[in-house]
């Protein structure tokens, strides 16, 4: 079953203010959001915690290695090749997004322990154990940005799987950053 691609003009009277302001915010709207329209308040969900989560203590690399794991281990290819034009649009460090696109450790220990430490929050599905959770705060990191992984991870899986349910069709501006889950 394919989901419909909602435009400004086909979505849902409660959706379109979403749609028009993600198109004023970007030039165009996202095939995301197209998908999320058909459900209006998750269309409406998804850039409000975008926006809060961008108020998190992370930095908008930490956001983005958060964000590109969550995908990652989600095998989530169109939030992967989204959020690698947006990391590079933010002037994360290339080799960063390489490593966590290519899943392997990000040379940076810091980067790498956030990296660590998402991925077991997704994988172990919000139980990561003591011991994750110590090298994630003796890599230099607060106890409150465990909840900060938290909605990320929350965040994504919002997108992650509205991509996986929908086949979201990869828009025009994340094509050259297209990705593949390596099962």
């Amino acid at each position: 079953m394919t989901l419909p691609v909602h435009t400004i003009d086909s979505a849902p009277d409660k959706a379109r203010p979403t749609l028009e302001a993600a198109h004023k915010g970007y030039g165009f709207v996202p095939n995301l959001l197209g998908v999320m329209a058909s459900a209006p308040a998750l269309a409406k969900a998804y850039p409000t915690l975008a926006a809060l989560f961008d108020e998190s203590a992370f930095d908008a690399t930490e956001r983005q290695v958060v964000l590109l794991t969550a995908s990652a281990e989600n095998g989530c290819g169109y939030c992967m090749a989204a959020h690698s034009v947006i990391a590079g649009m933010q002037k994360v460090p290339e080799d960063v997004v390489a490593a966590l696109r290519d899943g392997q450790p990000i040379a940076d220990p810091k980067l790498e322990a956030l990296r660590r430490f998402t991925a077991s929050v997704v994988t172990k599905r919000g139980r990561p154990s003591e011991s994750d959770k110590q090298a994630f705060l003796d890599a230099g990191y607060a106890v409150g940005q465990m909840l900060d992984v938290a909605l990320g991870v929350g965040l994504k899986t919002l997108s992650n799987y509205t991509n996986h349910l929908a086949d979201t069709p990869l828009d025009t501006a994340f094509a050259s950053a297209e990705w593949s889950h390596a099962a």
